[in-house]
């Protein structure tokens, strides 16, 4: 791919949004020289300490995985008993176990957001139901709109791309017997004191959480996540999984990142991404007067920003060196949307800079 060319993505069958595009497209290729506001990976990472954590376990790879320290980990770390924990190569893997386990008849996926849930179900069989969040209510989550009779529901918290956070207990309130509640937590640990996160919740019928250690700890590439729910679908999704389905770095990584020093280094990387997420915005809502509009109160690693002309304008920002995520292949959004993820103050500064010229064009 060319510099400043617009990774578009194959076009789906049924001409809808193409669920299986994801942000490491915008930035394959040639698109490794620009810099990178389209994939939600903290900058930086994974830290030194970790590094050497991952790089002291190849000795041991001749070693057949063994999960049973790291999922002890994962217990300790949200207080529930390890028959509650699931260590997964990545949220990813999650969704396609719960697609392929789970007996469901009317699955509904609450958009806009991540689009993997949905495509994995699709792959498994089943007719999947769609939920829109309107901009005018700030995507924000109505309860009401669920059908009742919906017995598998999905929503991301914070979502991505809108970077909403919706309140613990508004989710809490999709939850009822006969119902699986799947709450994409990928990005809650870049939330300060991870408020409204529903991890380590036992009273909540049918619930589910996935999390993923790749986001905040830049372990994309290793692939590591895990899912908090009941026994009884815990064990429903461990007997879909393949034998060893998470290599030995990744639970030495597990087992880091859910210790007290990554769990304190954590909160102070999610103040950190707070802060400059707020200054990001501040610099985005003075080009209001250019058509720029921030989706908000925005409290993840992102944000998700509507600008005049955003095909055209995503294709001059990679001319000027900036790669953001097209925002029109997730449902419920158009082709005004792009998400754009968070970095230092200088990065930004440039970014907008880089936005107000191709906008006065």
């Amino acid at each position: 791919m060319r510099r400043g060319a617009d990774p578009a993505g194959p076009p789906t069958a049924g001409g809808g949004p193409d669920l299986r595009h994801h942000g490491d497209a915008e930035v394959r290729d040639d698109g490794e020289k620009l810099t990178d506001l389209a994939v939600n990976v903290r900058t930086g990472t994974p830290p030194a300490w970790l590094r050497d954590r991952v790089a002291g376990s190849l000795e041991g790879l001749a070693a057949y995985p063994d999960g049973r320290a790291a999922r002890a980990a994962v217990a300790e770390r949200h207080g529930v008993p390890v028959e509650r924990v699931l260590l997964t190569a990545g949220a990813a893997e999650a969704f396609v176990l719960l697609a392929r386990a789970l007996r469901v008849r009317r699955p509904v996926v609450v958009h806009p957001q991540f689009t993997e849930p949905e495509a994995a179900l699709e792959d498994a069989g089943h007719a999947v139901g769609r939920v829109l969040l309107r901009e005018a209510d700030g995507f924000r989550l109505d309860p009401s709109l669920v059908p009742e009779d919906a017995d598998l529901v999905v929503i991301g918290n914070p979502t991505n791309p809108t970077s909403v956070l919706h309140p613990a207990e508004e989710m809490a309130r999709l939850a009822r017997p006969g119902r699986v509640l799947v709450v994409d937590e990928a990005f809650m640990d870049a939330v300060p004191g991870e408020r409204e996160s529903l991890a380590g919740r036992t009273d909540v019928p049918g619930l589910v959480v996935l999390r993923s250690l790749t986001k905040t700890w830049g372990l994309a590439g290793l692939r590591i996540g895990y899912v908090l729910a009941g026994p009884e679908v815990i064990g429903a999704l461990e007997r879909a999984q393949p034998l060893w389905p998470v290599s030995s770095p990744a639970l030495v990584a597990a087992r880091a990142c859910v210790s007290a020093r990554g769990v304190a280094e954590a909160a102070d990387a999610a103040r950190a991404v707070a802060a400059d997420r707020e200054y990001l915005v501040g610099l985005l809502r003075e080009l209001a007067g250019l058509g720029v509009v921030v989706a908000g109160p925005a409290e993840g690693p992102f944000v998700l920003v509507r600008v005049p002309r955003a095909g055209a304008v995503r294709s001059l920002l990679r001319g000027r060196g900036f790669a953001v995520r097209r925002g029109d292949t997730f449902p419920g959004l158009g082709v005004d949307w792009v998400r754009v993820a968070v970095r230092d103050r200088g990065v930004s500064g440039e970014f907008v800079a880089a936005l107000r010229g191709v906008l006065r064009g």
